[in-house]
């Protein structure tokens, strides 16, 4: 048996396309596809009626039980023409899942779509999301974070935002949640470009997102964005570093525990970085440091350094340290847990050392861990007094010494004669 046109001799002629009809007259599970490529858009010069009815391969999936195939119309198929270039016998080999690519470029010009090129070759490509989400449409979404029954967070770095929606998230989530940081990069705050370049007029409009952003201590602000190569779409991107910085915690945490400092040469690493938009100088780190910034700095021969640990706590205070701050989210959340075990117990002697023999035994373990230089539970008659009692209330004072990371390191050399005993000298300069 002779066939002019068959699978074979003259390639294997592969398609892609969308079913428009499965309602099989025949009721054996062909569908009709129209092929990228092949057919043209227009129902008027090619009706849905017109089109090759095409078999399949089972088993396939992807729709509902309407057909016998479960291949829905608007489904988008890919498979070959049995009878090769002539196209008119197509055998469907499974169902592609997403969205129809030709209802998706239809709706979006730049969303996904297929593409014909000089020589007749097909290829899908992705398209570029276009759809900027709006401030308003951002603080909806980090509001959902508001709910700590629902959402067990501890790092909340925002990615590029602006200075009103950073705002909001300290003030609506992590000031109302209070066990949660939020880590946030500045940019240009009258056109929101990325801030780079060098010297006093950089760090100045570094200095001007800071001065829009409130005191808290709940708030963690780097000095901008890196150069990083973006492999998935093979192309460079400037990146807000405050994803870094919260990884930076998280490793701490893995590594070591959550109130060791972030920062410095030993934690402080910040990779993929081909370079940074502002690498400030000693005069620029010194000026952002005193204003809150925590500058990130390369280093010759020493890498990309986080090299601050500083909250956006403005008075002078244990809390303007990301390590204290984290310790003391560490050290409530876990002794609130363990509070909760009081409720509806008797305020007596008994309930009151139970809470003592829970919280002391922990805050050791913190202080051998070096998180805290000294510790005291005050739990008795002097806190709950007969009032406190009459109201149903049970209170512990908890007096917490913490460690304090080292930010400024002084060195004395001193020259003395070569009779004269060190004891004689020691202390003295």
């Amino acid at each position: 048996m002779q066939v002019p046109n068959f699978v074979g001799p003259n390639g294997f002629i592969w398609f892609i396309g969308v079913v428009e009809n499965n309602n099989d007259p025949l009721q054996i599970g062909r569908i009709k596809v129209r092929c990228y490529g092949y057919h043209t858009d227009d129902t008027n010069d090619l009706p849905t009626d017109d089109l090759p009815w095409a078999i399949h391969i089972k088993p396939t999936t992807g729709g509902s039980d309407f057909s016998p195939t479960g291949i829905e119309v608007g489904a988008t198929v890919f498979g070959f023409f049995a009878d090769g270039t002539v196209a008119q016998y197509p055998i469907v080999m499974g169902v592609l899942d997403g969205v129809n690519a030709r209802e998706g470029a239809d709706r979006n010009a730049n969303s996904t779509q297929v593409l014909t090129d000089q020589a007749g070759g097909q290829s899908i490509v992705p398209g570029v999301d276009d759809i900027t989400a709006t401030d308003g449409q951002l603080q909806t979404a980090w509001a959902l974070f508001a709910d700590d029954s629902q959402y067990d967070i501890s790092l909340l770095p925002l990615g590029n935002v602006s200075a009103t929606v950073a705002n909001y998230v300290i003030s609506n989530v992590a000031e109302v949640r209070l066990d949660c940081v939020v880590f946030a990069s500045p940019r240009n705050v009258s056109s929101g470009d990325v801030i780079i370049g060098s010297g006093s007029t950089a760090t100045d409009q570094i200095i001007a997102y800071r001065n829009a952003l409130p005191s808290t201590s709940y708030g963690v602000l780097d000095s901008g964005f890196k150069y990083q190569y973006d492999r998935y779409n093979d192309k460079y991107r400037w990146i807000p570093l405050n994803g870094d910085t919260a990884g930076l915690c998280a490793r701490t945490d893995y590594t070591n525990d959550p109130w060791f400092s972030p920062g410095g040469l030993n934690r402080g690493q910040i990779k993929n970085v081909v370079k940074l938009a502002h690498n400030p100088n000693r005069t620029d780190r010194d000026a952002l440091y005193k204003a809150g910034v925590n500058p990130v700095v390369t280093f010759p021969g020493e890498g990309t350094v986080l090299f601050g640990d500083k909250t956006l706590l403005a008075k002078p205070s244990a809390f303007d340290r990301i390590n204290v701050r984290r310790l003391f989210i560490v050290m409530e959340k876990a002794i609130a847990t363990a509070a909760k075990f009081q409720l509806f117990e008797f305020n007596d002697s008994f309930t009151r050392a139970q809470f003592k023999n829970l919280v002391e035994p922990f805050l050791r373990d913190v202080q051998g861990r070096r998180g805290i230089y000294d510790f005291k539970v005050v739990c008795d008659t002097t806190n709950n007094t007969g009032e406190v009692i009459d109201r149903n209330e049970f209170v512990g004072d908890i007096y917490i010494k913490p460690a304090r990371s080292i930010n400024f390191i002084q060195l004395n050399f001193v020259a003395v004669r070569t009779g004269v005993e060190f004891s004689e000298v020691v202390g003295q300069f």
